[in-house]
């Protein structure tokens, strides 16, 4: 076949490699436009050092790059290889930096990528030029490398073009022409260029740093500002004189001085982040036949590398003998979580983007893209973190944007906390209860630029009644023994949590039972007032979310799900007839969970209507009063103990918290925050999407079984799932941990002996058991309940114990009381 008329706007690493994985597939009907000759088109790839680190915490971008050295690994043009393997060496000069490098070899083994940490004679026989005095250990990747990224565009391209893809140099894009469907759909036609028009059912935008500018004429919004990051070249260093090959020595990461090294014959290049950040405006970017060099290229600003020069002859003695003899400002893309865009605009049907993607992870984009749009969806790679339609509105402001992406400049090598949140602009997002928390000095951390409690440092007092264990240092950054005594308080009582974090979709119309049926993998089409624990699947029968779906009508249903992509995958598979309607309510509505083995007795006081047992059974909804306040309650729990989430309109928030807080006095009722509930619900066995499940993971494995009903009807994923739910391999495997200074955080490898077998997903203390909980992903083989297994913490092997799950209250009968 040769498929639909696809353009590929940019011919830099990404859009080569779109064009080499879509024509490999039989998309031949693919042309290429860039407005740069070929393959040096301008943009970030034409300027790029080339140095591929595939370490990541991110699995999904350590797999990204993975693909990307093998396939540039099995490239070359006219007998030049497009990647030099020559490794990757990380070096600390600072014990935290040296600590950091155990974890990061804990990314990169749990991830299953060849690692090795050294000591310091080690690092130096590997890199002589270090200076050993300096250097503590170090982290060497021997598959990393160097990849020559205008080689890989030339490579890609021909191999492309081979197959009847058509590569258009010095084309600028002026337009996007669309045009609307009776059904009223947007959809891209044809791409405008500066040499007429290109017809299109398909636009892929990969134009770099030029990404937003594109995309603005689709109608869409990019997160994305280039910034400007110094690379310098030294001229001759004596001591590598007469070395013939371009690179002989690993390339080298010095992070506590934010930066990074690579031979290139007898000189070196010095890339360095610990400038001041330097955005520029895409709009601002010079036109290719304007530019000194090209686009990308800015001149080097010598004041803003005086700190790296000074700080490269201290690390490598042998450059003092040398001089910096070139130097640019080049202009990389970057995003406020720094992941790359990847996806469908949400409202022109055919205009796809794949942007603000590293040489590092660019034929792993290509390959991933490709399959999106051959198949309807990605087998090869967990995209949920890259999806471009995964933000909030207020995460597409210009400010925030602008914000956040210099932010993440600033910590492209720093060493981040799993519960680090944002240093700037905050607040961005508060509950109705915001000040009521700030009056209990509540410590905060953000989701989603929500301010959510942590803790409350006005429960400090609970601390006489309980001996709560403390974490390793780790783990104990961002976290205080309050946490364990409001877990212990709610256990014994009862406490409110804020639970207004959690994303809230309105379904209504007269198709919406039908709808949502078909969307979901559990029977939600039950009575009014029914609340269902559901999956929404991709078409292979992988995770795409876990939300809770409530009846709170005929035709109208309230959706507790995960995020803005369950807003997106519900809106592009809306029936066009127009008879369901889908809305955010998040930001007009709140919620509080009040729950506690005293719950009822808290409530039922209080409301116009009967919350005993008999009147709102486990996992129902109905409408009523509480105090004065209107409120949909839900009787469900993710504490595992008896409960309701309160949900009512953001102006009575502060109402409901006040009513609530007054009736838990007599029951020495709290108010407590995340790290409470997170191991609460570890202690029950509920999973949270994107941390222990995601798109990759399908029900059985996942230990979700009960969530998928096959006798309700057809449902996305459901013909996958049938041929998947007989060959699962691997499980969502419970672990205890005796030591509570063993406690780990998430993303630690699993071993079985010296092999590395799994990983950590989420981790907590259980107080009210005693034992440190990690949930994480293992073969079936290895998943025997009271198997012994160790966790790679640090430079730790920490024993864990595979349990049954759920660890507490298995009969349920705290919950359905």
């Amino acid at each position: 076949m040769a498929g639909p008329r696809v353009v590929i706007i940019g011919a830099g690493v990404v859009g080569a490699a779109l064009a080499d994985e879509l024509s490999s597939r039989g998309w031949t009907e693919v042309t290429v436009v860039d407005q740069g000759p070929l393959p040096v088109t301008g943009g970030s790839s034409s300027h790029a050092p080339g140095l591929v680190f595939q370490t990541n915490p991110s699995k999904t971008m350590t797999e990204l790059a993975r693909y990307t050295v093998e396939k540039l690994s099995s490239l070359s043009v006219d007998g030049e290889p497009c990647f030099l393997q020559v490794g990757g060496l990380e070096v600390a000069t600072t014990p935290e930096r040296l600590a950091e490098l155990h974890r990061r070899h804990g990314w990169v083994t749990a991830w299953g990528i060849e690692a090795r940490l050294l000591g310091p004679d080690a690092c130096v026989e590997l890199h002589p030029l270090l200076d050993r005095r300096r250097v503590l250990g170090g982290l060497l990747i021997p598959t990393d490398g160097l990849a020559k990224a205008v080689l890989a565009v030339d490579a890609q391209l021909r191999a492309a073009s081979g197959r009847g893809v058509r590569c258009l140099a010095r084309h600028e894009v002026l337009d996007i022409r669309t045009e609307t469907d009776e059904d009223g759909t947007d959809r891209v036609r044809a791409v405008v260029t500066d040499h007429g028009e290109i017809p299109a059912d398909t636009v892929v935008c990969c134009a770099g740093i030029w990404g937003p500018k594109v995309a603005r004429m689709a109608g869409m919004e990019l997160p994305l500002t280039p910034l400007a990051h110094q690379l310098a070249w030294t001229g001759p260093v004596p001591v590598l004189a007469g070395q013939k090959q371009e690179a002989v020595r690993p390339i080298l990461r010095h992070q506590d001085a934010d930066l990074y090294y690579r031979d290139r014959h007898d000189r070196l290049g010095i890339g360095y982040y610990g400038h001041r950040p330097m955005p520029v405006s895409p709009d601002d970017i010079a036109p290719v036949d304007a530019a000194e060099r090209m686009p990308s290229v800015l001149r080097f600003t010598e004041d803003d590398f005086a700190d790296a020069w000074t700080e490269t002859q201290a690390l490598l003695p042998a450059t003092r003998e040398a001089k910096i003899e070139e130097g640019i400002n080049g202009l990389f893309s970057f995003t406020t979580d720094g992941m790359p865009l990847l996806g469908e605009s949400p409202d022109v049907k055919g205009f796809w983007v794949a942007e603000a993607v590293w040489v590092t992870h660019s034929a792993g984009v290509g390959r991933a893209m490709a399959e999106w749009l051959v198949d309807g969806h990605c087998s090869s790679f967990d995209l949920h973190e890259c999806d471009v339609n995964r933000f909030e509105a207020h995460q597409l402001a210009p400010d925030y944007v602008l914000a956040r992406g210099c932010r993440n400049f600033e910590e492209v090598y720093d060493i981040i906390h799993p519960l680090q949140p944002p240093g700037d602009l905050r607040p961005l997002r508060t509950s109705p209860f915001h000040a009521r928390q700030r009056e209990l000095n509540a410590y905060f951390l953000e989701a989603s630029g929500w301010e959510r409690p942590q803790w409350y440092s006005a429960n400090e007092p609970l601390l006489a009644r309980w001996d709560v264990p403390a974490p390793g240092d780790w783990a104990a950054r961002m976290w205080s023994p309050v946490v364990g005594a409001e877990a212990l308080a709610t256990r014994e009582s009862v406490a409110m949590y804020d639970m207004t974090a959690l994303k809230r979709l309105e379904v209504t119309g007269r198709g919406a039972a039908s709808f949502l049926q078909s969307m979901t993998t559990a029977d939600v089409a039950k009575s009014v007032g029914s609340v269902t624990y559901s999956l929404m699947l991709d078409q292979d029968g992988g995770i795409r979310s876990d939300i809770t779906v409530a009846r709170l009508g005929r035709d109208r249903f309230q959706i507790g799900a995960n995020g803005p992509l369950d807003l997106d995958w519900l809106t592009r598979h809306l029936p066009r007839d127009g008879s369901v309607s889908v809305r955010d309510i998040t930001s007009g509505t709140c919620c509080i969970g009040l729950w506690g083995p005293k719950a009822r007795e808290v409530l039922q006081p209080l409301a116009d209507s009967d919350f005993s047992n008999r009147g709102l059974r486990y996992f129902r909804a109905k409408r009523a009063h509480i105090g004065s306040v209107p409120v949909t309650a839900m009787r469900l729990s993710y504490v595992g103990e008896l409960g309701w989430e309160l949900y009512t309109d953001a102006d009575m928030g502060l109402k409901l918290w006040d009513t609530l807080w007054e009736a838990m006095r007599p029951y020495d009722g709290i108010a407590a925050g995340r790290g409470a509930f997170n191991s609460l619900r570890l202690e029950k066995g509920y999973r949270a999407f994107g941390t222990d499940m995601t798109y990759e993971h399908d029900p059985y494995e996942a230990g979700l079984a009960f969530a998928v009903k096959l006798d309700q009807g057809d449902f996305i994923g459901r013909a996958a799932l049938e041929e998947r739910m007989t060959a699962v391999r691997r499980r969502l495997t419970c672990l205890t941990i005796d030591d509570p200074r063993g406690v780990v955080m998430g993303k630690e490898p699993v071993y079985d002996g010296a092999a590395c077998v799994g990983y950590v997903t989420s981790a907590a203390y259980g107080y009210t058991i005693g034992k440190g909980i990690a949930y994480a992903w293992l073969p079936i083989g290895a998943a025997a309940p009271g198997r012994t297994l160790q966790i790679g913490y640090f430079e730790r092997r920490v024993p864990a114990v595979v349990s049954e799950e759920p660890l507490f209250d298995p009969s349920m009968s705290r919950l359905r009381g």
